[in-house]
């Protein structure tokens, strides 16, 4: 794309690009970060053999500093993105298309609500996913995806002709909360009942820390890493991040993360790792060795409250399903993803399929909405 000496390129990576120029474009959302998107790329846990390819795509004027980016991969596969397409690929493949590769434009493992387009100037836009547009039909890619884009950007890919899917999550929401005892006087006497017993049961011989910048040592991260492969082996056969991935977000972002450990005699037996941004904390991962009941409801759900409360921020985002969340007064929240589809018979059977999969979306977030554990006109 070129035009008012604007230009587009290709990078081979995001630590290509300088991180101070990234950075200014990116905003305080801590996954489009300089650094958390260069973790991925030095440990290893995105690039070659991973089906995570990195082609962040700039656009600048005359060789100038970025005016946009976008973090975006070719992949190989499906995995680790939260917005599921496998159905997708196999009906095109049954058809005789390829469905591989495709471009993905995502922060890799992380179903956070985010900017997608990074931007200076709103204008740049449409160029930028011109650009990505031309990216997919140049290299035969069948489609290019955007996932988890932060609701002020939705409009943008939709005035691109992008298609739109919607998809629920659970939220906390601050409402200007001074304590936690201030959130539970929103519920109902039985919720608040039903929450306090938990946290007690969850506590009970056990110590709760918290744990931030230099505070988190080497020792810290060796025990989460042994938490955080009992989940990945449960949930996705293999965890998708390597070790080194948490040694260097630690380095990197220590300030912009809340490590909670459940101690018992001294020793971690479980642990959640949360990112705070400029308005939410993100909780990301969670493990143990030892099961206690309640413990995951207490250091992934009611700690990032705590957290929210004290640092004033607007709300948790505490990763992608989990239907339990909603008793304990987390919100659902429609969460949307834009999809570009090259092969125009394909495009039309996938806009059929949203638009009734949008209905029945609706239909499950109003039933969830009459379900949540609020007091009436709380």
């Amino acid at each position: 794309m070129s035009g008012e000496g604007l230009a587009a390129r290709i990078a081979g990576s995001v630590g290509s690009i300088d991180a101070g120029a990234w950075n200014a474009l990116a905003g305080d959302n801590p996954f489009v970060s300089h650094e958390f998107l260069t973790a991925l790329e030095d440990s290893g846990s995105v690039g070659p053999g991973t089906g995570w390819q990195p082609v962040p795509m700039v656009i600048s004027s005359d060789g100038g500093p970025p005016l946009a980016a976008m973090p975006a991969y070719a992949k190989g596969h499906s995995q680790g993105e939260y917005v599921f397409d496998h159905g997708w690929a196999d009906a095109y493949e049954r058809a005789g298309g390829s469905y591989y590769p495709k471009l993905q434009i995502a922060v890799p493992f992380t179903p956070a609500t985010g900017p997608r387009l990074l931007l200076s100037d709103p204008a740049l836009a449409a160029p930028m996913l011109s650009a990505a547009e031309q990216l997919c039909l140049q290299n035969e890619f069948s489609s290019a995806h955007a996932t988890f884009i932060e609701p002020d950007q939705i409009p943008l890919f939709e005035e691109a002709g992008w298609l739109l899917r919607s998809d629920i999550q659970f939220h906390w929401i601050n409402q200007g909360f001074a304590s936690f005892e201030d959130f539970l006087a929103t519920l109902t006497s039985r919720k608040r009942k039903d929450l306090r017993k938990e946290r007690a049961a969850a506590r009970e011989g056990l110590e709760i820390v918290r744990l931030t910048g230099e505070a988190i040592r080497p020792e810290h991260w060796d025990a989460f890493w042994h938490f955080y492969q009992d989940t990945g082996a449960r949930k996705w056969g293999q965890p998708y991040l390597t070790r080194e991935t948490f040694d260097l977000l630690g380095e990197r972002m220590d300030d912009k993360i809340v490590l909670v450990l459940a101690m018992e005699d001294g020793e971690p037996i479980a642990g959640a790792l949360n990112f705070i941004g400029g308005e939410a904390i993100y909780g990301r991962y969670w493990g143990c060795t030892k099961q206690v009941r309640f413990l995951h409801f207490e250091l992934c759900y009611y700690q990032a409250i705590d957290l929210a409360i004290e640092r004033g921020l607007s709300r948790v985002e505490a990763g992608a399903q989990g239907g339990h969340k909603l008793a304990r007064g987390y919100e659902p929240v429609e969460t949307v993803s834009a999809h570009w589809i090259a092969d125009p018979g394909f495009r039309a059977a996938v806009a059929d399929f949203l638009e009734r999969e949008r209905e029945g979306v609706a239909a499950d977030r109003n039933y969830l909405e009459r379900r949540t554990p609020f007091r009436k006109g709380s």
